[in-house]
């Protein structure tokens, strides 16, 4: 059977199953050398041949599926030959048996996975396991069947054309693969179609190439469009495979539409304060193309004088800007025409079609109440610094622009006039000093004078007012510097010894001018003027001595030659020095005269600094010793008006001096030293307290202290101010009683003390003298 297919395939495909019909008929039929035609391979040494199998793909029996037959003219039908298969799914998908040589599929194969399997097969004798036929090759082809649809590489495809594109214009390729043998039938043979995308769309059926099919595409009209491609095998014949794809296709655009103005007639509110530069409003035309093709630009036909207009390239408006200032009073209409026409221009779409448009813009001026302004900004005004005060300087004028011309006052911004020099007339505007200027100290003063409305006075206007002082020569000329002149002792008549110049602070329009001169004429130097503002110091002797006279005083006579001349007369101090014989100087100490008395000068600044040193201890010693003597709290007894010390203790009798010591009062910080130290536990926490006698038993007492009271305050000799008063009384109501021995008992065994044991720690001491004689505790 599988023969006779083979030779009706040749029959329908001569051209294709030619090159492997001999071979397969040799191998079915297991024919010898020579009884075969085309490809049978010819051996000397073999009695059996083949070259290849053919096996369809997606076999769908249940039997294992038949690949061909191997037989060798060894084979004498006795069984006593054993066919062996080795190689590429030798066992598992290709199996063999071994008496009748038949080869057998055991699955289902997938030409896409595999397309062909090498195998290797020889012929052992079953009683010596002896190989009859060497190893030989042969191979399994698989048969290719329609079973793979084609396929696009993406679900969806994007791409884009220009707009107004010619019929037949490329937009994009796209194409499928199909997994089937393209060399076999066809099973791989594909044919694009369009299923969606007609009429503007159409694609080739062989190379799936899209083309524009519709003339004039506008993309103002449309946009996108969704074109759905096919690919189907079997040359597209019916029971083919097929797969689909989208091509998202865009127009993109091209400038193929002028701008134009939907108004042709604008009008715009200007009002007269705005600044130069600043916007008025804006326009815009439209034009339906985008990016690139949408940019304008805008121009005033003809140009203006008062008005611009810029384009922003955001948002593709024509702003409407100031060139002049506007003035209301002056002129309050403009009108102007605007064009406006596309940056880029498209070669194609010039002709016939005007890329401009026209409009006309109409400009109201609107008035407001302006600020004033000044005839002049800045203002320049000079005076001379010997100008005294109240004089006048100069005059600034300033109008209100508007229709109205309301009045303005004027007023100096005291900020740019802190030392208060200068006044202004409110009504005027003229400026005079109010005080002496002086150029020396300052050459310009700059003032701000600020106008203002007198009927609104938030409209100010400020103008710089620039003031120059002129020069006066009212400074006489002196030192240019501090000069170290000296003189050698061993100098000559005529020698030079310094040059010295001027200077003045004054600035004579014709330049500075000096002349030198001493006045009186000196005996020792004598001046040259060198008639170049400077002038040389020469010697009129030689011979001077240190010891007759270290130092001279040369007044030396400066003028200028300015009106009104001024001089000033400034002082050379020459020093004599010694020198050595070329002139230069060694020293200029004077020379140390000795005394009679052997002492020199140096010896007795010494002797006068030790002294003085000495007088300094001595003065130091005695503060430090005053600072640490303490004034005692009370100077006097009169005096304590500011001495006032307050203690709450009660004293033991007449006859208790340890009870409470005086000293007390007279030392307050001995009080200090008493008090309970905080870092250490007392003793005692709660310490014995006396209680206190009742208001009647201290009525004595206080009747006793009223009367003190009344007496000093009717006393016409009692001082105008607050005195303390002492007075040693002893109330009836102490419970303590009197502690004199006066009126003690006879014998002090006739006495009682034990009470003393009760009344606390000051009274500890006293117990124990008194307690410890009682007749009955001696008992």
């Amino acid at each position: 059977l599988h023969a006779l297919l083979l030779w009706v395939l040749a029959l329908l495909w001569p051209a294709a199953a030619l090159p492997f019909l001999p071979g397969n008929i040799g191998q079915a039929l297991g024919l010898s050398d020579g009884e075969g035609a085309g490809r049978i391979l010819h051996r000397s040494k073999r009695g059996w041949m083949w070259n290849q199998f053919f096996l369809m793909e997606e076999y769908t029996g249940t039997d294992h599926q038949y690949v061909g037959k191997l037989h060798s003219n060894m084979d004498k039908d006795d069984g006593n030959v054993k066919y062996v298969l080795t190689g590429e799914g030798a066992g598992n998908l290709f199996i063999i048996d071994e008496k009748s040589g038949d080869i057998h599929a055991t699955k289902r194969l997938d030409r896409e996975e595999k397309a062909m399997y090498t195998l290797h097969a020889k012929v052992i004798d079953r009683r010596t396991n002896r190989e009859m036929e060497a190893d030989t090759e042969f191979n399994i082809k698989i048969h290719d069947i329609n079973d793979n649809e084609p396929k696009f590489a993406k679900e969806i495809f994007f791409a884009s054309v220009p707009e107004m594109s010619e019929v037949g214009t490329s937009v994009a390729t796209v194409t499928a693969n199909d997994a089937d043998d393209q060399t076999y039938g066809n099973s791989a043979r594909l044919v694009y179609s369009i299923l969606q995308g007609q009429p503007y769309f159409s694609v080739d059926s062989e190379n799936g190439t899209i083309k524009t099919a519709l003339p004039g595409m506008d993309r103002e009209v449309k946009e996108n469009y969704q074109v759905v491609i096919q690919a189907k095998d079997m040359a597209g014949q019916m029971g083919g495979l097929s797969g689909t794809t989208t091509v998202s296709i865009t127009l993109s655009d091209v400038n193929d539409s002028p701008p134009r103005f939907a108004n042709h007639s604008f009008r715009v509110t200007a009002v007269e304060s705005t600044e130069v530069g600043g916007a008025i409003g804006r326009i815009k035309a439209d034009d339906p193309d985008i990016g690139r093709n949408a940019e304008m630009d805008y121009s005033i036909v003809g140009g203006h004088d008062m008005f611009n207009i810029i384009t922003d390239q955001t948002t593709q408006e024509g702003v409407l800007v100031v060139r002049k200032g506007l003035d209301y009073e002056e002129k309050r209409d403009y009108e102007f025409r605007v064009e406006v026409r596309n940056t880029y221009l498209d070669a194609r779409f010039v002709h016939g079609l005007q890329f401009k448009d026209f409009a006309t813009v109409r400009v109201t001026v609107e008035d407001v109440d302006e600020p004033p302004v000044f005839t002049r900004n800045p203002y320049v005004i000079e005076v001379h610094e010997d100008t005294a005060a109240g004089s006048f300087v100069g005059v600034v004028s300033a109008r209100d622009p508007d229709a109205e011309s309301k009045p303005v006052k004027y007023s100096i911004d005291r900020h740019t006039d802190l030392e208060r020099l200068f006044n202004i007339d409110s009504v005027n505007g003229s400026i005079t000093t109010l005080k002496a200027l002086d150029r020396e100290m300052s050459r310009w003063h700059n003032i701000s004078v600020v106008a203002t409305e007198i009927n609104n006075p938030r409209q100010t206007t400020r103008v710089p007012v620039f003031i120059k002082v002129l020069d006066v020569n009212d400074n006489a000329p002196e030192f240019a510097m501090s000069y170290d002149t000296f003189v050698c002792e061993n100098v000559k008549a005529g020698q030079l010894i310094q040059t010295i110049s001027a200077v003045d602070t004054d600035e004579p329009l014709v330049g500075h001018k000096f002349v030198f001169s001493i006045a009186p004429a000196n005996p020792n130097f004598t001046i040259v003027d060198r008639e170049d503002n400077t002038a040389n110091i020469l010697t009129r002797r030689g011979g001077f001595r240190r010891r007759e006279m270290s130092m001279y005083f040369l007044p030396v006579v400066i003028s200028d030659n300015d009106y009104p001349i001024q001089s000033s007369t400034s002082t050379l101090i020459v020093r004599v020095c010694a020198c050595d014989s070329r002139g230069n100087m060694q020293t200029c100490n004077p020379e140390v005269l000795p005394f009679s008395d052997g002492l020199t000068t140096g010896a007795l600044v010494a002797i006068l600094l030790c002294v003085v040193i000495l007088l300094m201890i001595v003065v130091l010693f005695a503060a430090l010793r005053r600072q640490r003597k303490k004034e005692p709290l009370i100077i006097s007894k009169e005096d304590v008006r500011d001495n006032v010390v307050s203690y709450n203790d009660e004293g033991g009798g007449e006859e208790d001096t340890q009870a409470f010591d005086i000293g007390t009062l007279r030392h307050p910080e001995a009080m200090d030293a008493n008090k309970m130290r905080r870092d250490i536990i007392p003793e005692m926490l709660f310490p014995y307290r006396r209680s206190s006698p009742t208001k009647d038993h201290n009525g004595d007492v206080r009747d006793f202290i009223n009367g003190r009271l009344q007496d000093n305050d009717s006393d016409p000799t009692a001082p105008p101010y607050d005195s303390l008063a002492t007075y040693a009384y002893e109330g009836s109501g102490s419970l303590a009683e009197s502690l004199s021995s006066l009126e003690s008992g006879a014998t002090e065994g006739d006495q009682d003390y034990d009470y003393l044991t009760g009344w606390g720690p000051p009274f500890k001491k006293l117990a124990e003298m008194y307690v410890a004689k009682s007749p009955d505790r001696e008992t």
